[in-house]
């Protein structure tokens, strides 16, 4: 019956179920490699951000405020490499086999996922605003107490906004799905923008506003040190935002900017009224959006030296010995 209706060249993903979805048409060579290029890129999330929270975790000189909110992200950006890209290749380049309710969580996991990535930009750009502009302040403002609270709920915010976003999709799994075997991301328009508001524009402007004024403030005192200027407010200011801190804001400058670049195409396509994520145009800005947990890692290893010293460690075994969580890595 299904060859019949369907044809003789038309697959199936379900062959025994008459509302089986078809199966993808990918030429077999373009097929091969465009799995074999998106499984590449999350075997490498997955490894590059799995080295940054061993090296957080392991190394006690690495346990600084900011490092933390830096862990936090790797975690983020680790979930997209292990669950978000694989579930992505399967859902756009294959049948779905894991059911309805699987296709459900998926979708609450892969928001929560995103949306704390989003909340730990934010706790970054706060930090190194802080950290900046406020430097005196900074060791009784921001307080390893508070940055652990501040990660956490960010988490759990995350969960529990996604939980009344995703509710009905939760107790009614596959109800957006036209065949079984399909996986489909749907939004509602006004559902879609408050969304856009709550985990993108209001964010994101809190982000490079202050951002904005770190820049103005780490320029202004780079201006101070190298002209040797010794007004009494401007030197105190300059003696205790060491260089170390600038260069930290530089790289996670770097950091933001990447995510900003990743981030903004997906919701882009958002704004626009793509409700249903299931086109191509959409796969491509999704995949772009998940790139930005790969790139991360890799910004890490160009301008932070502690990291490829950490990373030497880990890959030598180093690390298994006695008391190298005391090693200097900075």
């Amino acid at each position: 019956y299904n060859s019949y209706f369907y044809g003789p060249s038309i697959q199936l993903c379900f062959p025994q179920l008459n509302t089986s979805c078809r199966k993808p048409t990918f030429p077999g060579s373009d097929a091969l490699f465009l799995h074999m290029m998106l499984y590449f890129v999350s075997v490498l999330t997955v490894a590059l951000n799995l080295l940054i929270i061993i090296s957080i975790s392991h190394f006690r000189q690495l346990h600084t405020n900011t490092n933390t909110l830096l862990l936090s992200l790797a975690v983020s950006d680790f979930l997209v490499g292990l669950v978000l890209m694989p579930g992505e290749t399967l859902r756009q380049t294959g049948c779905w086999f894991l059911g309805d309710l699987m296709c459900s969580l998926y979708k609450y996991v892969s928001f929560i996922i995103s949306a704390t990535s989003v909340g730990n930009m934010v706790l970054i750009s706060v930090d190194r605003y802080v950290a900046i502009c406020d430097p005196l302040h900074y060791p009784t403002r921001v307080t390893e107490r508070r940055v652990k609270l501040c990660v956490c709920l960010c988490w759990l915010g995350s969960v529990f906004y996604n939980s009344l976003y995703f509710k009905d999709d939760l107790t009614e799994p596959g109800r957006y799905n036209s065949c079984y075997g399909q996986c489909v991301f749907v939004i509602s328009y006004i559902a879609g923008i408050v969304d856009l508001v709550v985990t993108f524009i209001a964010p994101v402007t809190v982000i490079i506003v202050l951002y904005m004024r770190v820049f103005v403030v780490a320029v202004s005192q780079a201006r101070a040190m190298r002209s040797h200027i010794t007004a009494v407010t401007l030197q105190r200011s300059v003696t205790h935002t060491t260089k170390s801190e600038l260069k930290a804001a530089r790289t996670i400058g770097v950091v933001v900017a990447v995510f900003l670049m990743s981030f903004c195409p997906y919701y882009c396509v958002s704004l626009a009224g793509d409700t249903a994520l299931n086109g191509s145009s959409a796969s491509f800005v999704l995949y772009v959006f998940f790139s930005n947990s790969c790139l991360n890692p890799l910004i890490y290893a160009l301008f932070y030296p502690w990291f490829r010293k950490a990373v030497k460690l880990i890959v030598t075994i180093e690390i298994l010995q006695p008391g190298s969580c005391e090693a200097s890595v900075l």
